[in-house]
């Protein structure tokens, strides 16, 4: 199929873009990489009446530390986030997760901010983006900053207004003494998740963060779990989740990756923050 008639318009600026958002309300959608949005055109999921491109506005793709944060803005490649030299140091779990996320090549092409736009269930950068407590930095006729958490309504839903557009994501960078760890199980890997796990252990404090389970991503929080509670607290945990049947996977089929996956990830960010 091809996509529905739409208007293009090549942003110079980000207030050229939001003026643009403004101006056309829920008919306009914004376009950075592409690798999500162009196959719903496509199959004619989306039809938008103006596609507003900001992979040309200057400063769109300029990697930054500020105030603790590692800050990614709009028009950061999934590739070149990978492949940033401090990455490893600076936000573990990203390192650890962004390997899961497509291809290779949809990698080179997608963005951050536009896998967390897309807010799909599955979605590594999502998960990793709720699990750290992270914010979405939204620009539209003013400027806000929404926990993640927040900004996550439902399957492929998002608390962005129709005029604004997500001009950054920054992700807490890890402290001394935390460990964190991700894995995944999915038909192929490179596909989308059927469940997606991420564990930040601190102390004895322990974060899992399950993605590809329920509309948004879930996060559980336990303090003095010992070795000996972990698999009655995952059993819980999993049988808290809405785990569905789909073409992919059983709900039963789920809820066991969820108690083998929590399991293996919990272990593997303790040894780490040892």
């Amino acid at each position: 199929m091809k996509p529905a008639p739409f208007d293009y318009l090549r942003a110079g600026t980000v207030q050229e873009a939001q003026a643009a958002l403004a101006a056309e309300g829920e008919g306009a959608r914004v376009i950075a990489g592409g690798q999500s949005l162009v196959a719903m055109l496509n199959m004619r999921l989306a039809r938008p009446t103006l596609l507003v491109d900001v992979m040309h506005v200057a400063g769109g793709a300029e990697i930054r530390v500020e105030r603790g944060q590692l800050v990614v803005p709009f028009a950061v490649r999934q590739a070149a986030l990978l492949n940033r030299r401090d990455l490893l140091s600076e936000v573990p779990l990203l390192a650890a997760a962004l390997p899961w996320v497509g291809h290779v090549q949809t990698r080179a092409r997608g963005t951050v901010c536009g896998s967390v736009a897309h807010a799909d269930p599955s979605a590594e950068i999502a998960l990793a983006l709720v699990a750290l407590d992270g914010r979405v930095h939204l620009r539209g006729r003013g400027a806000r900053r929404l926990p993640a958490a927040e900004f996550f309504t439902g399957m492929m839903q998002t608390a962005a207004r129709p005029d604004e557009m997500i001009e950054a994501v920054s992700f807490p960078l890890s402290q001394e003494g935390t460990g964190h760890a991700f894995n995944e199980v999915g038909i192929r890997h490179g596909d989308f998740a059927i469940v997606s796990v991420a564990a930040i252990a601190t102390g004895d404090r322990l974060r899992l963060a399950i993605g590809g389970v329920n509309d948004t991503p879930l996060v559980r929080d336990w303090s003095s779990l010992d070795e000996r509670q972990v698999d009655d607290a995952l059993n819980d945990l999993a049988w808290s989740l809405d785990a569905r049947n789909d073409l992919h996977a059983t709900a039963r089929y789920r809820r066991d990756l969820v108690r083998r996956l929590g399991r293996k990830t919990i272990k593997e960010a303790r040894q780490c923050a040892a």
